[in-house]
């Protein structure tokens, strides 16, 4: 198990407070591990583990819970009998009818610790809000990192090297799952079309009441072959037209949105750095795994420049970063990455192949007048740093613990 310290971190600080913590990301990102290393913690702190109630609701034993009224009597009656405060861990709440209720009313009543997993972010949303409104703070969960991905291909292979382990990842992603498979290509791909499958059916078309299954996979396919590539509503609805489906450009927003709502894509808008301002139209859209879109889609080599970039700005997320696309006249700057207000600029490509490569990248900085932190990340081993502007390995890169 990774122990997967830079989540413990940010949730170390509210274990034993009183707010609730809120596990959220895509299914089978880890969320339910990092319960139990949130369990581990508590233990080695002197909590007992009889202290815990622990609560799976994808397991058919607790269908019956599946309901506010339910679960609200079954925890009422298994904390009456603990000794001291409770602490609830409940995964995957979103298959609670009413939960916000349940879990508002067990928060207000009860002396416990409440912590919860969901896989959609309408978790977040509507009577969420209401309920638990200033009483809940969120964690998303991402599929593995490089560095954690190193870490556990490491314990498997000890002899690797970091060029081995990162073409890996390249190809399979960093589902957490992968390392029971060995990182076996086709395992690993079997593994990653049924995760697929089973975030398109239970958290996008059954969550949503999708009927056209058809179009929206469709639709999907679509997102992920452009990843990273700059597109809009309309262009996806002229592209089905050709393919004799006819959508309106409402209904491509709202299956795109139900995929977002499901961690499936994640949607990074477009900056003008000269306005000031966050354009409205032409979103860049980005996969949560990139081992998704090669069991999926495929082909993650051949487009190994967008696949590359969907593994930066996944990480930047990761780190805690907004992150939006930067318009400067007419150039683009990939990322422009703030936290707490400071600010990183990431411009990302395959190779450095030639001088007019080189000064392409770096040029997309030229209109950009301030002194925060601006990078140029490639697959080269050798550094073409220059005018303050720095060139990394992608592999370093992803490894760095301090961009700033």
């Amino acid at each position: 198990m990774i122990q997967r310290e830079s989540y413990m971190k940010q949730i170390r600080p509210f274990i034993n407070g009183e707010l609730v913590k809120v596990l959220t990301g895509i299914r089978r990102s880890g969320k339910s591990v990092m319960l139990e290393l949130i369990q581990q913690e508590l233990l080695a702190s002197g909590i007992h583990s009889e202290q815990f109630i622990i609560l799976n609701f994808e397991k058919m034993e607790n269908v019956g819970l599946c309901t506010a009224e339910a679960l609200h009597s079954e925890i009422l009656k298994r904390a009456s009998v603990i000794n001291g405060k409770a602490y609830l861990f409940f995964d995957e709440i979103q298959e609670v009818a009413n939960w916000e209720k349940c879990v508002n009313s067990l928060r207000a009543t009860l002396d416990c610790d409440i912590y919860l997993t969901g896989s959609n972010a309408k978790l977040l949303s509507g009577e969420l809000a209401t309920y638990l409104g200033g009483r809940y703070v969120e964690f998303v969960i991402y599929p593995f990192s490089f560095s954690e991905f190193s870490e556990l291909y490491q314990q498997i292979f000890p002899d690797a090297s970091q060029s081995r382990m990162f073409q890996t990842y390249l190809t399979v992603g960093g589902m957490p799952y992968l390392g029971n498979l060995r990182y076996e290509t086709e395992p690993c791909m079997r593994y990653l079309e049924d995760l697929y499958n089973s975030v398109v059916l239970k958290d996008v078309v059954k969550r949503n009441h999708v009927r056209d299954v058809d179009l929206l996979e469709r639709i999907i396919a679509y997102v992920m072959a452009n990843a990273g590539t700059v597109f809009s509503a309309t262009s996806i609805a002229k592209f089905l037209k050709n393919e004799r489906r006819t959508v309106s450009t409402d209904t491509v927003l709202n299956y795109v949105k139900y995929c977002k709502d499901a961690y499936l894509v994640y949607q990074a808008s477009r900056e003008d750095l000269q306005g000031k301002q966050i354009l409205s139209t032409n979103e860049k859209y980005y996969i949560s795994d990139h081992g998704l879109r090669e069991a999926v889609f495929g082909s993650n080599r051949r487009d190994i420049n967008l696949v590359l970039e969907n593994i930066l700005y996944m990480e930047m997320l990761r780190r805690g970063y907004k992150v939006t696309v930067g318009k400067i006249g007419e150039r683009e700057v990939d990322f422009v990455c703030e936290k707490r207000g400071e600010k990183l600029y990431v411009q990302a490509a395959y190779l450095l192949a030639s001088e007019e490569t080189i000064r392409r990248e770096f040029s997309a900085y030229d209109g950009i007048r301030d002194n925060f932190p601006k990078y140029v990340v490639t697959m080269d081993e050798l550094d073409f740093s220059r005018n303050g502007i720095k060139h990394r390995n992608i592999r370093d890169f992803l490894t760095q613990t301090d961009w700033t």
